[in-house]
């Protein structure tokens, strides 16, 4: 059995990054170093890097999208096994020892630490808003997954154990915090420095969801909050929406210097910082595609068949730089991107490609996938996404910035605000909001728009990019039966099981009803 299953572990200590002068304009404070010093911005790195682990295609992803209805990791014979590890997490009968929890809820609070620990060392205003926003946003990821967050005020005493925010306590914090940085962080700059404009989708979010984190079985939207949602939104400037034939720009590995939506990113450069994003594409790919894959993860066929003909977000061949294969040099152009189903075709030969084991058996990917898998489907059973197109051009790691926040959310969340009764907006807008994405995908506008159809549109916009879980919490059909998953959950799956290590050493930590 190959594992292929790589969690967080919880760390107490400091990554300490050395620093030298630092490029403004390029870098902010997010520049590595040489001088060997404890500095506040060689810390900043380490809590950007920090979010690496949980958020690319790892832990957290595994936690909001394997457990939903657009994804799926099937057990393929001996492999993918994991004694029960995903399919207990598509299934919903998880427990608190699944290591993927283990994993998502470490990484979120090392990225807590990280982040308090540079507030320690006299950083600067804007150093210290940095910091202070990677706390809020992974505290944000705690409390939508538990429900609950353990926070720890005095970096100083570690006899003294963290306290516990309820879910009211963690969104009176979390606001109060974003609002209090707000001035001192950068207006613009690169998406994978926090800035304002990131700090105010975090906030469209919390105030999105701030119903149903305090009523999850029955979410409640007060008006005001959605007002905010819409307020916020409009503040939101300076991108606008890919044009035509552009979208996987966004997710390109340049996607730093060439998306016009990225709000918030995850750096990754090849030799500098970064790591993970290559999961993306190793996880799902066949071992013939090019390069081979761990022929792992699929995209359920409900999600597939969401999009209409011409769609350009189901998949199309994507020319990019970093494309060094025949695709692109002889100009064979097949699709390289997106929701990939049926026959696959070689990138360098331009020929059928066969599965590995028959090796006479075409490899056709399937609409058809179940939670295990075996004999002829083995190696073919599900359509395979690739939303991150793979840098062919670096040998190591890729460089492809990890996507958080995309203007398309700004004006989906705006839209769903005003559907939910906040003001100023009519369902007109609402409508008119959602076509402009439409249009730009290249498909044609709605004529009329419901919460329903509204939940669709973000599964087409948004898929795989870890908000799906979320989405149908709040749109309450996260524990209605699916494609694999045949009958209805139970309400205690609305949060995870915390962790039983966490508690063992946390007094303060209680764990969730009914686990």
């Amino acid at each position: 059995m190959r594992f292929k299953t790589y969690c967080a572990t919880l760390l107490l200590g400091l990554s300490v990054f050395s620093c030298t002068d630092l490029d403004e304009q390029l870098h902010s404070d997010l520049e590595e170093s040489t001088s060997g010093n404890i500095t506040p911005a060689g810390l900043l790195i380490s809590a950007y890097a920090s979010l690496n682990n949980p958020y690319q295609q790892d832990n957290r992803w595994c936690l909001q999208q394997l457990s939903s209805d657009e994804s799926v990791a099937p057990t393929r014979g001996g492999d993918w096994d994991d004694n029960g590890l995903h399919r207990a997490i598509h299934l919903h009968t998880w427990n608190a020892d699944n290591g993927y929890m283990s994993g998502t809820f470490g990484g979120l609070l090392t990225a807590i630490f990280q982040a308090s620990n540079v507030l320690r060392y006299s950083p600067s205003a804007q150093q210290a808003a940095e910091a202070r926003f990677i706390r809020a946003l992974a505290m944000f990821d705690v409390l939508d997954l538990w429900g609950v967050v353990p926070y720890r005020e005095n970096l100083d005493d570690f006899r003294a154990l963290p306290k516990t925010l309820s879910s009211q306590e963690a969104i009176d914090f979390i606001i109060s915090e974003v609002n209090a940085i707000m001035p001192d962080l950068p207006a613009s700059g690169k998406a994978f420095v926090a800035n304002k404009n990131a700090a105010r989708v975090l906030l469209m979010k919390v105030y999105l969801n701030k119903g149903t984190f305090l009523s999850r079985n029955a979410p409640k939207f007060d008006a005001a909050d959605m007002a905010k949602v819409i307020s916020l939104a409009n503040e939101v400037t300076g991108y606008s929406l890919s044009s035509a034939g552009k979208y996987f720009d966004n997710f390109a590995p340049d996607n730093d210097v060439k998306s016009t939506e990225n709000i918030y990113t995850l750096y990754n450069e090849e030799g500098v910082r970064g790591g993970g994003v290559d999961r993306a594409y190793w996880t799902v790919s066949h071992y013939n595609m090019t390069p081979g894959g761990w022929n792992g993860w699929a995209a359920l066929s409900g999600l597939y068949d969401k999009f209409g003909t011409g769609d350009e977000r189901r998949g199309i061949y994507y020319d990019y730089p970093a494309d060094t294969t025949s695709n692109r040099t002889k100009g064979y152009k097949i699709q390289n991107v997106g929701l990939l189903q049926g026959q696959q075709t070689s990138w360098v030969t331009n020929k059928p490609l066969m599965a590995r084991t028959p090796s006479t058996q075409p490899l056709v990917f399937t609409k058809e996938v179940g939670i295990r898998t075996s004999g002829n489907t083995l190696e073919t059973a599900g359509i395979r996404s690739i939303k991150y197109p793979f840098d062919f051009a670096s040998r190591g790691q890729k460089n492809n910035d990890w996507v958080v926040y995309r203007y398309s959310d700004v004006l989906l969340m705006k839209a769903e605000a005003i559907l939910r009764g906040g003001t100023p907006g009519a369902p007109a807008d609402a409508l008119t909001l959602v076509n402009s994405i439409r249009t730009n995908r290249g498909v044609a506008a709605l004529t009329t728009l419901n919460l329903d159809v509204l939940l669709d549109e973000r599964s087409r916009e948004l898929y795989w990019e870890g908000w799906r879980r979320q989405d149908l919490i709040r749109f309450g059909k996260f524990l209605k039966a699916g494609q694999i998953r045949t009958t209805d959950s139970d309400p205690i799956r609305l949060v995870y099981a915390i962790p039983s290590q966490q508690i063992a050493v946390n007094e303060n930590l209680k764990q969730n009803p009914g686990y």
